[in-house]
């Protein structure tokens, strides 16, 4: 029985089921015609929560009655005034709801609005429903009434592509986005607009609603005239934010072109010609000389054809001219020589006094390291305190508050290279989050909440996709959350979509990597952000938040361990981080440098004591080595630049001069390269004077070398002090300073050096003539082949039964013997020449070429360690966020309550300026290429008009006291709802004045919401301040953000452009407006640094000639020194085009220490070029001599001497001493290091040494001034002293017989290989002024008695 009951029952079922099934397999809408209708009524809900849906209905369309008529007209117009309809006030009342909703958000452009309404007014009342409407589903409702479920509307093709156009470009400023996003899904053509209206969802439509493209027989599209953006009718004329067809046009940009000549760029042919322009003259000149030396050597021929050879090497270089004229004197190098030389010698002559005097001022201007104090704020260091860059951010900071702090951490699946997203990583991520927000501080014990932003005062802005699902995991399902996900992305404006601070979230904020498959779901990187408040440098209040960001970074320091273990990848930045790592790099960074400094320390201190001493003392004599050794004169030679470095530092310390990690790092390497390079000139020329004067005493062989030296000091000197001067003279922090405390630290060298240290080295030679042990000198070394008493500063020493006067036979080193014998003569040979100007003039050629190329910025990633955590955190910043920085247009002291002002400043009313502030801003997102202006702009001015429109009855209401009220609570009236003359887009009826200022104060206080998005507290609250007493908006801004940045380049063009931008709306506003973003401040220095380089430059240039000019009595050798100087900059900028070495301050500075160290490198040969010894001479470079002419003309002579007289100390004292520094900076760990100091300095170190001991002798022999002889040297020097009886002392010591000998001779007699020729040219040519004043060479044979010499 029970199973025939059930058999019974399962076929009534089953009839009843098909009875029904049939009867819905018929048409729902069975009549197409005119005058009939598809849908009336409403027929109840289909579940507790759901929304009223329609009835059914077929039938004819009825006359309304007069209430709902107006109802009806009020909501869609005037086409409804009069004949039947298809709806019912129940119908009318939720259309007006639903519809008015989204009016609220495009009420600001007419056309769309009308469109917008239209289609839902005729879908929902029109009186010929039937004929484009089509009912295909049905079901019950609660109350079991049949219900419509699906439909067909059929919208023609016309009207559906004239609506989305009307719409898609309309904005909603308070999320700086599109209309299209909230209302359309964000769609990009009008069947996904329709497609997204008609879908049904929780809050969109109730029922589905299909827009098919094909319509089936008897039924007609609704095919309405859609209104037009830019429609004739003024009435439905959209505003320029809104409609772009409207829009003025903004003038082109003026963009650099580039300068062609076919196809070669304009630069490249202009150094080409330049270089072929100074080889041709270079050629030219030599050809010149040589002419000219062959026509004299012609003529010597012809007047005396019985010349034998010997004849020929006696007067090689007579033709040089170089003893035609005698040297004439030079007063102001003169006057000098006397000066230093009283100073030479009485600091000798009073050593302890010298000392300890000079001990007391260094010490009194040390006392400065009290107020002792290093920047390191980057603010502070690249922007002066009163550039228009620092003073908009005071003024923002003063005026809206200082700029929120961002702590932000990205999730991301690049190890397993797949989606970031699923229900398990959500929930750990929920848990996260939630850790975060119940994290205490270290020492306050404060939380998120305590710390946070919060824009309406209620819920911290937290920025992460957790926001969509009320950031509560509970909301998130495991079987929906991705649609959930998808639709709040899609549309975050929706009320289930915004976080606690009632803001949307745009999913580019918030997810990245998803534009490939463009499904959020499938995103690669998940993007969190805590925003904090921020407050004044210095506040208990900034304090406690950076006490909160610690504890911050210590959890997600954990975080990361977690990510790891889940196959994730988590980076981040709090932000204290970046200051932190950079000071973890400049720890790591300091013992680099100290060891740096060391290095130069011991190798500055050896090499000093090798100034006289050869290999042959070491291993013949070495208790003359112990006592000769000048370690401990170097020890404190260094040691008084490292006292110019403190009194520099004391001195500016106490003048309020901050140092700077630049400062710290670099000075005391420049002041080396420079002190080091003093010390050893001053001690060479020392020992030259000790052989050219062995019987006076020592105070007078100081004063002497102090004399001859101490000009070529001054000149280094000045023109560096000059040159760093100049660069006090900028106004950018890190580059003034470190200009000031340069030139203080190279000036109070060389006074300490021509002082305390001449007192040092007067103190070691007593201990030397004392026969004293370096280092230990109480220790006394008496040499056991001492063939006498000590007598005075000398003693008479035998080696090797020969009698050797102790400062008479000076033992030549290698590197002087090399380049006077060889290298010299070799370079200034005519064929070398050449060679090296086509060598050099190249790649000065390729270093202007390539200046443009050299490129600007300094990226964060290369100021951190190599292994900071941050570096993974700005590789997917770049990567994966899918916007830029926020940008704001400020308006400063505007009077925006005048309605002609407001027109400056507003973009959605007809009457608007073309050109206005919100006009503008929109245009120029229209070429983000250009602008770098990704979304349009939050204009705070049309938001608050449009939220007074009566229309918008949701949104502004007062009630009798002058409060805000909520419109349809008791005693709330709409604003201007009765008000005469009404709200209009003409901006006729608006308020003005005190009454401005008061309905503004209500809108930053209405709550923003979905009933109205328009009210002003979430996104403008902090956007405005104003003043009561003067009537008056004191500040405003526009909101807006950049595109999205990927490079340094793209950063400092956003910038510029912001600038232009800014400039042109001041201009046609007549508003003081200017751009701040938080990356501003860094990146204001590259506005000026192009022009800023180029001045310092050219400024040292021109300092380095006139002074150069002055001190050695020569504009021309003047202009060599700067040439040189030139090229070595513009070679070192080529360098870093090639090298990947971009311009900033950091490298600016040390373009400054580049000028500087190449006058040192330049300066000291070229004073030797003007000041020669008194007769100089040159070897032949071949043994065999005689069948070997060299032409060498008498700059040539100049040139050889000069080199051979500091090319040793150049090259020992710079070059070496920076090639050992430089070459320990290349094991350092932090990258910018390695770039901005390794590669720089490198680079500065070779081609600044290659240019002066290569390129300048060359140069002065060509261009050179001051005759053939140059000034005579004013150091006292008796005929037959200088160079050239130095190098003959050093080259010969007495013999038997009376004859002198070469050192070298002794060995090559010795030797049955050797030639009479080859003996003579090992030997060199040496000359010799005789009687007639003609320079001949000195035989060694015995032809001439060795009286002769003396």
């Amino acid at each position: 029985m029970f199973s025939s009951l059930h058999v019974r029952t399962f076929l009534l079922w089953s009839v009843f089921s098909t009875i029904q099934l049939l009867a819905y397999a018929e048409p729902i809408t069975k009549i197409h015609q005119p005058g009939y209708c598809a849908l009336r009524g409403q027929c109840g809900k289909k579940s507790f929560f759901g929304s009223q849906l329609p009835c059914p209905d077929n039938g004819l369309a009825e006359e309304p009655s007069e209430k709902v008529r107006q109802k009806l007209v009020e909501l869609c117009g005037d086409q409804f005034k009069e004949g039947l309809v298809c709806c019912e006030e129940d119908q009318i009342n939720d259309l007006a709801s639903n519809i008015k909703r989204a009016g609220a958000i495009i009420s600001s452009c007419p056309a769309c609005k009308a469109n917008f309404f239209n289609l839902f007014c005729s879908f929902t009342c029109s009186p010929d429903q039937s004929l484009f409407i089509n009912v295909t589903s049905t079901g019950l409702s609660t109350s079991k009434k049949e219900v419509v479920d699906e439909l067909d509307y059929f919208v023609s093709d016309d009207y559906g592509s004239g609506f989305y156009d009307s719409c898609k470009d309309v904005k909603f400023s308070a999320t700086n986005g599109y209309v299209m996003d909230f209302i359309g899904g964000g769609a990009k053509n009008y069947t996904a607009f329709l497609k997204f209206l008609g879908d049904k969802k929780p809050l969109g439509s109730p029922f589905q609603m299909n827009f098919p493209r094909e319509v089936p027989g008897g039924i007609d599209k609704f095919d309405a005239k859609p209104k037009k953006c830019n429609d004739g009718d003024e009435a439905y004329r959209c505003a320029c934010v809104d409609c772009p067809s409207v829009c003025a046009k903004l003038p082109d940009v003026k963009e650099a072109k580039s300068c062609m000549v076919g196809t070669s760029s304009c630069i490249s042919v202009t150094v080409m010609i330049m270089y072929c322009i100074s080889l041709a003259f270079l050629l030219g000149h030599l050809r010149y000389e040589w002419l000219k030396q062959n026509k004299r050597e012609g003529q010597q021929l012809l007047t005396d054809p019985t010349r034998s050879d010997d004849e020929d090497d006696e007067d090689l270089f007579e033709g040089a001219g170089y003893h035609d004229k005698a040297p004439r004197e030079y007063s102001l190098n003169t006057f000098l020589d006397r000066i230093f030389s009283k100073i030479g010698t009485t600091c000798a002559a009073n050593p302890g006094k010298a000392i300890a005097a000079s001990a007391l001022v260094i010490w009194f201007m040390s006392t400065g390291w009290a107020k002792f104090s290093v920047e390191t704020d980057p603010v502070r260091l690249w922007v002066a305190p009163t550039s228009e860059a620092a003073q908009e951010k005071a003024f923002f900071d003063e005026k809206f508050g200082p700029f929120y702090r961002a702590n932000q951490a990205f999730l991301v699946n690049d190890i397993n290279g797949g989606e970031v997203l699923d229900y398990e990583t959500l929930s750990w991520w929920f848990d996260v989050e939630d850790r975060v927000r119940r994290l205490k501080s270290a020492q306050e014990g404060l939380s998120l909440e305590d710390v946070c932003f919060k824009p309406t005062g209620e819920g911290c802005v937290v920025q992460s996709l957790t926001g969509w699902f009320g950031s509560d995991f509970n909301m998130v399902d495991r079987d929906s959350w991705k649609n959930e996900l998808r639709s709040c992305a899609a549309q975050p404006v929706q009320q289930k979509c915004l976080p606690e601070f009632q803001q949307p979230l745009k999913k580019e904020l918030l997810l990245g990597g998803w534009q490939d498959s463009n499904d959020v779901t499938k995103a690669k990187a998940m993007i969190v952000t805590w925003v904090v408040n921020n407050y004044p440098e210095g506040s208990a209040e900034l304090a406690s938040a950076m006490d909160w960001e610690k504890s911050l970074k210590g959890l997600l320091l954990v975080v990361q361990k977690e990510a790891k273990k889940r196959g994730l990848r988590l980076s981040f930045s709090t932000e204290i981080s970046l200051e932190q790592e950079l000071n973890k790099s400049t720890n790591t960074d300091a013992k680099i440098v100290v060891i740096s400094y060391i290095a130069m320390f011991l190798y500055a201190s050896l090499a000093l004591g090798s100034t006289s001493l050869a290999l042959r003392t070491l291993l013949n004599t070495p208790s003359k080595a112990l006592v000769e050794s000048k370690f401990t004169l170097g020890a404190l030679g260094i040691l008084i630049v490292l006292m110019s470095v403190s009194a520099s530092v004391g001195v500016f310390s106490a003048m309020g001069i901050k140092v700077t990690l630049i400062i710290a790092e670099v000075i005391p390497f420049l002041v080396l390269a420079v002190g080091v390079d003093n010390i050893f000139l001053i001690v060479h020329e020392f020992e030259r004077t000790n052989y050219r004067y062995p019987d006076d005493s020592i105070e007078i062989r100081i004063g002497k070398a102090l004399g001859r030296i101490g000009p070529s000091i001054l000149l280094s000197a000045t023109t560096e002090t000059i040159c760093f001067a100049l660069g006090a003279t900028v106004q950018m922090p890190a580059v003034r300073n470190f200009a000031i405390y340069a030139a203080g630290a190279v000036f109070i060298n060389a006074v300490l050096q021509v002082t305390m240290f001449i007192a040092v080295l007067a103190v070691n030679e007593k201990r030397v003539g004392a026969g004293r042990m370096d280092c230990f000198p109480c220790v006394r070394i008496m040499n056991p082949e001492d063939c006498g008493p000590c007598e005075g500063d000398f003693r008479d020493l035998n080696r090797g039964g020969v009698a050797v006067r102790g400062y008479g036979a000076e033992e030549e080193g290698l590197l002087e013997r090399w380049i006077r014998r060889t290298y010299a003569p070799w370079l200034l040979r005519l064929k070398t020449k050449v060679i090296v100007g086509i060598l050099f003039l190249g790649s000065f050629a390729v270093g202007v070429r390539l200046l443009p190329e050299v490129k600007l910025g300094l990226d964060q990633r290369i100021a951190l360690p190599s292994d900071s955590y941050l570096i993974d955190y700005f590789n997917d910043l770049y990567k994966y966020l899918g916007t830029g920085p926020p940008v704001y247009f400020v308006t400063k002291d505007y009077n925006a309550t005048q309605v002609e002002n407001q027109k400056h400043l507003c973009g959605r009313f007809g009457v608007c300026d073309p050109l206005s502030v919100a006009n503008t801003l929109e245009l120029e997102r229209k070429r983000p290429n250009v602008s770098y202006i990704a979304e349009p702009a939050a204009s705070w001015i049309d938001d608050f008009l449009l939220w007074l429109n009566p229309e918008l009855d949701s949104c502004c209401g007062m009630n009798r006291w002058g409060q805000l009220c909520t419109p349809g609570d008791r005693g709330c009236s709409v604003c201007f709802e009765k008000r005469t003359p009404a709200w209009n887009i003409t901006l006729a009826g608006m308020p003005e004045g005190d009454e401005f200022l008061k309905y503004l104060d209500l809108w930053t206080q209405a709550p923003t919401g979905e009933e109205c998005p328009l009210a002003g507290k979430a996104g403008y609250s902090n956007a405005l301040v104003w003043s009561r007493e003067e009537v008056m908006v004191k500040a405003s801004h526009f909101r807006t953000s950049h595109t999205k940045m990927a490079s340094q380049n793209d950063f400092i063009a956003a910038y510029a452009s912001a600038r232009r931008i800014a400039k042109e709306m001041s201009a046609i506003s007549g508003a003081t407006i200017f751009p701040y973003s938080k990356f501003y401040i860094f990146f204001d220095q590259y506005s000026t640094i192009h022009r800023l380089t180029i001045t310092l430059v050219v400024s040292a240039l021109v300092a380095i000639w006139v002074v150069g000019s002055l001190l050695l009595g020569s504009i021309c050798t003047g202009f060599c020194i700067t040439l040189v100087v030139g090229m070595i900059v513009v070679d070192i900028m080529g360098i870093m085009a090639l090298w990947g070495i971009s311009l900033n301050a950091v490298s600016l500075v040390n373009l400054v220490i580049c000028v500087g160290i190449s006058v040192e490198f330049c300066s000291h040969i070229a004073r030797a070029f003007m000041f020669p010894p008194s007769s100089p001479s040159l070897p032949s470079l071949s043994k065999k001599s005689k069948l070997l002419k060299l032409n060498y003309s008498a700059k040539d002579v100049r040139a050889w001497a000069a080199l051979t007289g500091t090319g040793g100390s150049v090259f020992c004292g710079i070059t070496l001493t920076k090639v050992i520094g430089v070459g320990v900076l290349a094991w350092t760990r932090s990258k910018i290091f390695e770039i901005y100091y390794f590669r720089m300095w490198a680079a500065l170190v070779g081609v600044g040494g290659l240019h002066a001991l290569v390129w300048l002798p060359v140069v002065l022999s060509v261009l050179g001034g001051g005759g053939e002889r140059g000034w005579a040297s004013g150091s006292g020097e008796a005929e037959g002293d200088g160079v050239e009886g130095d190098l003959r002392r050093r080259s010969r010591y007495p013999g038997g017989g009376g004859m002198y000998h070469t050192v070298r001779q002794e060995e090559e007699e010795n030797s049955s290989d050797n030639d009479e020729g080859e003996e003579e040219a090992e030997r060199g040519v040496l000359l010799e002024r005789g009687e007639s004043g003609i320079y001949h060479t000195v035989r060694q044979e015995g032809e001439e008695d060795s009286s002769d010499y003396d």
